[in-house]
Order: structure tokens, then sequence, then C-alpha cells
């Protein structure tokens, strides 16, 4: 009988992150890879040769300073080209890079860097100050010379620690490493709802993973170019469109952030064909004039043929998180998908829904949580870092790991999401899934974003309220409007389930990845006037 690690071993034999690096840099030296684009300034661009050199040479800079296999190196920074150099540089040595966001407060980064037991630190002159005060068990802490494109301040110059270019090393000296697929590569945090952060850690395996399944979900090919603007620090932006462009032999663009004013600029100037979609970024664009354009595809978490219609590119259903490494589902492109569906499972992972507190399998049509199974360190995370409690409470004994969101198998083998488990509304002992709620909102039209909450109530403990983000061009009052929505609802929905009020907002407050920030909306719902009529 094959033990799991020689049969792992078979799956990536010889192959790691620094390997795919090279294979690129020696059969495409001259084809761009990475290409910054500031919000001022120029742009640069590194070769797959010249990012192959580049990585030697920052890994050789951390090897100096002492690191080696299995260290984890603290990377606190926004988009900029110094942290995917030190990530990659990291995986050259067979350290572990640790991103971390970047709107953490002390006491977290202190959390971060003491958890997984960092040895060094790179961060940019406005994070300095809160990183040296709270890693203090960090050998060393360099820092770049900018914030992203951005000059520092006199202050934050101030910091008294090396600077990101004394890293740079020889290269060209530093010896050679035997591809081991399954060791750590990266760690980024979940982000810690009910607990502390749990520190995820992706394999070079992971990696390698996302780079043949990543292309072939979103039809990239080697000659297609990924805008990035999400954060570096969570794992659309580091696996869902570094890695695909890795396995296609693709071009990243990267920018700080994201840009309304420059959007369309960028795109039209590299040529970009794929983009990451969330809420935040289309609404942004709305109403602005669409130029002809190469963009391909937009990865999306739903089937929405609207939006298809807003961007001018095909929209690629895709549901995953941080511990399922690359999309977990995907759309077939050649198959029509019915509105709102999430799409199938991507080959390589098994999917269940089942009853939370029975673990008794769902019928279809019948909401549960989703369960998947997949090799660990392979299509799945290998593990939460030092964490074994919350390894068993997520993993089954078989192996299906319970990722606590609900959804629904539809008609024809197609997943519906539904919500999170923590996000359900509990309405007079009744459960509500907002998102069903938000769906049949959208239905009236004239909306560009939407958000259910529960509003407290004094007999039902909750009553659901509609927050509303209006299109561009609607004509309807805000009252008509309001009506409509309303009206839609009692219309198609269960008693318990109708919005008992619509509250109209310019935007609305937002968390990590720019996602909205409910337990925000539900203070705000709290302090307006009781829309309740009914008081049972």
């Amino acid at each position: 009988m094959l033990d799991p690690k020689t049969v792992d071993d078979f799956q990536f034999a010889g192959q790691d992150i620094p390997w795919l690096v090279s294979h690129w840099a020696k059969y495409k030296p001259d084809h761009p890879f990475l290409i910054w684009e500031p919000k001022g300034g120029a742009s640069r661009t590194w070769t797959y040769a010249e990012f192959e050199r580049e990585v030697a040479n920052v890994a050789a800079g951390l090897a100096a300073r002492g690191v080696e296999k299995g260290d984890k190196i603290l990377i606190h920074a926004e988009n900029c080209p110094e942290a995917v150099l030190s990530w990659y540089a990291c995986a050259r040595l067979g350290a572990v890079g640790v991103t971390t966001n970047t709107r953490s407060a002390g006491a977290e980064i202190e959390y971060f860097a003491e958890h997984t037991r960092c040895v060094g630190g790179i961060t940019q002159p406005q994070f300095a100050k809160v990183v040296k005060e709270n890693a203090k068990k960090l050998r060393f802490l360099v820092v770049t010379e900018d914030n992203s494109g951005e000059a520092a301040t006199a202050d934050e110059k101030a910091h008294g620690l090396e600077s990101f270019s004394a890293l740079r090393g020889d290269g060209a000296a530093l010896p050679t490493r035997p591809a081991d697929p399954m060791a750590p590569a990266g760690i980024m945090f979940t982000s810690g709802t009910t607990s502390r952060p749990k520190a995820v850690v992706h394999t070079h395996a992971n990696a390698l993973w996302a780079s043949r399944m990543g292309p072939a979900n979103i039809d990239m090919k080697t000659d297609d170019t990924y805008l990035v603007y999400l954060p570096f620090f969570h794992v659309n932006a580091q696996s869902w469109s570094f890695w695909t462009t890795l396995g296609a032999g693709g071009t990243v663009v990267l920018q700080p952030k994201f840009s309304a004013s420059r959007f369309w600029e960028v795109v039209m100037k590299h040529g970009v064909t794929h983009i990451s979609l969330i809420p935040f970024v289309f609404k942004a664009v709305a109403g602005q004039a669409m130029p002809k354009h190469k963009l391909k595809v937009g990865v999306f978490g739903l089937i929405m043929p609207d939006l298809e219609k807003m961007m001018g590119c095909r929209v690629m259903a895709a549901w995953g998180m941080t511990e399922t490494v690359i999309h977990a589902t995907r759309n077939d492109w050649l198959q029509t998908y019915p509105i709102g569906s999430m799409g199938k499972p991507t080959p390589g992972y098994e999917f269940a829904i089942v009853d939370p507190d029975t673990e008794r399998p769902c019928r279809a049509g019948e909401v549960g949580e989703l369960w998947i199974r997949g090799r660990r360190g392979i299509q799945l995370f290998l593990e939460y870092f030092d964490n074994p409690d919350a390894m068993k409470k997520s993993f089954t004994e078989d192996g299906w790991f319970k990722t606590g969101d609900r959804v629904v198998l539809g008609a024809e083998g197609n997943f519906f999401y539904k919500e999170r488990d923590k996000d359900a509304l509990k309405v007079g002992g009744e459960n509500v899934s907002a998102r069903e709620v938000e769906d049949c909102c959208r239905e009236v039209g004239g909306i560009a974003d939407v958000a259910v909450v529960g509003r407290k109530h004094e007999m039902l403990d909750q009553v659901p309220v509609v927050f509303v983000i209006r299109a561009p061009g609607e004509k309807r009052s805000e009252e008509e409007h309001a009506a409509a929505i309303l009206a839609q609802c009692n219309a198609k929905l269960a008693d318990f389930k109708r919005p008992r009020a619509v509250y109209f907002r310019d935007e609305f407050p937002t968390a990590t990845l720019e996602k909205v920030a409910k337990n925000k909306l539900r203070e705000i719902a709290d302090e307006m006037p009781d829309p309740s009529a009914d008081k049972r």
C-alpha cells in the first residue's frame, strides 16, 4: 500500500514555485511577467528572466541575514513590487512569506508575528513604526523607500531601520534547493469573525495546483494579462490572480489599490484581459463611458448577465475561500447557467451539503452547510498553523472540510450560495437568509447595491431591513422605489422574511476587501425609528 507522502510526491515531482518561475524564465525570458502601475509616476516592467534574477537577489539578501528553509518572514505592506519580490524570494529559499492585512492594529500585528514565529520582516514607511513597536521579536526589519509609489513623510522616514535596497544580495551565488512541493510556502490569515484569526498554510503544491486549474477555469492564455488591484495579502490576488497567471505564463499588472478614475485607462494601456470583480469595483465604474477594450473575463461570485453588459466581458462564476486555494466552483464556458448560480464543483474537489446540526446530507432545494473534500496541501490548504483545535473543528475524520457557508443544490446540479451561518437572521425563531431577501430586492431594478441586515425587535429578536444604493439614472423617487421593493418582497417572500423598511444610502461602510460591513449597517438600523408597526 502506498503511503500518502509517496502519493503526494508523484503529483508534483521535481516541481515547486521557484521551478515554475524558472520554467518561464527559460522558455519566455523576454515576456513581461510583472508590470507595476503606481498611482503617480512611471510604470515599471519585469520580464520573466528579470523577475527570476531579482527574486534570487532578494533571496540572497535574506539568506545573508540567516533566513533558512522553514523560517517565517512577515510581509506587512500594501500592493507593491517589493512585497511580491519578497514573497517569491522566501519561496526561493524554502522560507514562508507571512502576508498580513495592513489595516491591522498593533496588537494584531504582534499576534501575527508571534503566532507564526516570524524571524524577520519587510514593511513600508507608513507601517514601520507600528510593526517595529509590536513585532519586537523580529531579528531584522527592512523598509521600502516609499509607500507603494507615494513619497514617505519626514516622520515616516525617521524609522531608523534598514532600507529594502540593502536586502539585495548576489543571487547568482545562491545555491539551488531541491524541490519540496509539499513544504509550506505562504501563510495568510482568516478574518477571525468569532475568534482570533487562523493562520492558513499554503504549500508549493497548492500554488502549483492553482497554476494548473486557474487558467482552465477562467480561460487564461499565455498572452493574456491580469489586472490586480485587490490586496496581495488575500487569496484572490495571491492565488486566483498571480498563480493563475504563472500557470499560463501570462502578465500581471499590479496597482497599489483599485482606482475608479484610472480603471479604463489602465485596462486600455496594458491590453488587460482578466480582472477580479467585487461589488465595490463595478459600482465605482458604473456610468463611466466604456471604451472598446480587450477584457475577456471578470471573475465574480455568481452568474450575473447584467454585470456582463455593464463590463463588456464574460463573467465567470467562481466561489472559493483561502482554504480552498483556487476557484472551488466554476461555470462551464459552453453551457448556459441560471442567473445567480455559483457554478458547479471544479474538477478535483468533492462537494456535499450537510445539515450542520445533524450532519445529515441535505436534499436538493434544502439549504445546508457546504462541505468540501480534497487533498490537504494540494486542493485544500495544508493546515491552520499551530492550531490543532481549529483543525479538529474544521475537518471530519474522513477529510471533509466544513466551510461554514450555506448553499443549496438547485436544478441540473447548480449550486447557489445562500449565506454564511453567522450572517443568518433569526426572526421570531425562523432562520432568514439575507442573501435570499437581497436577491428578491434586486428583481425590482434600479439598484446598484443592496444589503439586508437584522434590526433589533422587541418581540421577534430581529426583523429584516434593507439598505439600498440606487443605480445611476434611477428616475423613481425614493418613496416610490422603496414601495416597489417592499411590494416585490411581500409578493415573493414568506411573511417573516419580508423587510420592514428600506433605507437609501450613497455608500455602504466597508471592511476587508471592500466587503460590506454589515455589523455597521446593523448599528445604523438600530438607531433608526422603529419601522415595524407589528409588535408580535
